[in-house]
């Protein structure tokens, strides 16, 4: 297993004064960690810090956002990225789902302050605020249109809200426990919610009605994404003909990250079983990196790499730190993850 760069997590605010330190350290699995810092020097012509590293590791490019750490006895490196901008007023406490527009121009988030907002991504200016649950809200994603938001809450309700003026339009109920994750069918007709009642989902925005229980799997299901299967992919046969309520659902299988350490794919219009993997731990989160592969992130900071078509063994397992893998996200080429260090 490769070995672990880590930095300060204020690194840039404390290398932005004269002299300022922040500390450095390379783990590798059954070795001794080394530990060092880099230190401010001062700053180029141009505004770039001028940096350097204690025995043991090397700097790399520096820009004014970012700076490039090597541990050459361990043959790793790192580009250590710093905030474009931060936004520190739109919640009191600590921020537990966030979600962007698909323009770019709003985010909704959810925080253990027990609030839910709306705000300019530009400038963090709050817009709306989101009332309406009864307790914590756990997860809030936009629609595809960026008018309206989905959330779901540990009152058990799945709600949808206007962008606009901060309306429920509508609320679904029928879980008998509080919902972790969402997700949306193309262009958001239809809904999927799972639960810690451990059943996924499928819902009706028109008709404010459940379509059916996709999956009920005996314990919560912590996370779930939906994405168009590989063709070659036997999703299954549905045991009765799809309501003509339910619309995108054909060809698309469903994600289900299992507190039973599981990790499901269900046909979305079967209802029926695909593959079932076994990892290390809880998984948390999954997603899709296309129509074959999927990642999926556990609670003891394992990062499954899959291909649906065969999970009898991952393509790779990535293992940055033991902290929970929270979240993934596909992005360009790669993906980012986020853990609970």
């Amino acid at each position: 297993m490769a070995a672990t760069l880590r930095i300060q997590s204020d690194w840039s605010r404390a290398l932005s004064r004269d002299e300022g330190e922040a500390w450095l350290s390379c783990r590798s699995p059954g070795k001794p960690t080394l530990y060092g810092s880099v230190t401010r020097r001062g700053l180029s012509s141009d505004g770039v810090p001028d940096i350097a590293a204690s025995e043991g590791f090397l700097v790399g490019e520096v820009t004014k956002k970012s700076i490039l750490i090597s541990c050459p006895h361990e043959n790793v490196s790192t580009k250590f990225l710093a905030p474009y901008t931060s936004f520190c007023r739109i919640h009191q406490k600590s921020i537990t789902c966030l979600d962007i527009s698909s323009g770019g121009g709003l985010g909704v988030s959810t925080s253990t302050d027990g609030t839910m907002k709306i705000w300019q991504a530009a400038n963090g200016e709050i817009r709306r605020l989101l009332e309406g649950h009864v307790y914590d809200v756990n997860c809030c994603r936009f629609f595809p249109s960026g008018l309206v938001v989905l959330s779901g809450g540990m009152d058990a309700q799945l709600k949808i809200w206007s962008a606009e003026d901060a309306s429920c339009v509508v609320t679904f109920k029928g879980h008998k426990g509080g919902i972790l994750d969402t997700a949306i069918v193309d262009r958001g007709r239809n809904v999927l919610s799972c639960s810690r009642d451990g059943t996924a989902r499928l819902w009706d925005c028109g008709k404010s009605a459940c379509l059916g229980v996709i999956a009920d799997c005996g314990s919560p299901v912590n996370g779930i994404a939906v994405g168009t299967a590989d063709n070659s992919l036997n999703l299954g046969t549905p045991e009765k003909p799809p309501s003509e309520r339910e619309v995108g659902t054909e060809g698309k299988i469903l994600l289900l990250a299992r507190e039973d350490k599981k990790l499901q794919g269900v046909g979305l219009q079967s209802r029926q079983p695909v593959f079932l993997f076994v990892g290390s731990d809880a998984f948390n989160c999954c997603t899709f990196l296309s129509s074959t592969y999927i990642l999926a992130g556990t609670q003891d900071g394992n990062i499954y790499q899959l291909d649906v078509r065969n999970t009898n063994a991952p393509i790779q397992v990535i293992h940055r730190s033991g902290a929970p893998v929270l979240s993934l996200l596909p992005y360009r080429d790669g993906f980012i993850a986020s853990q609970g260090n």
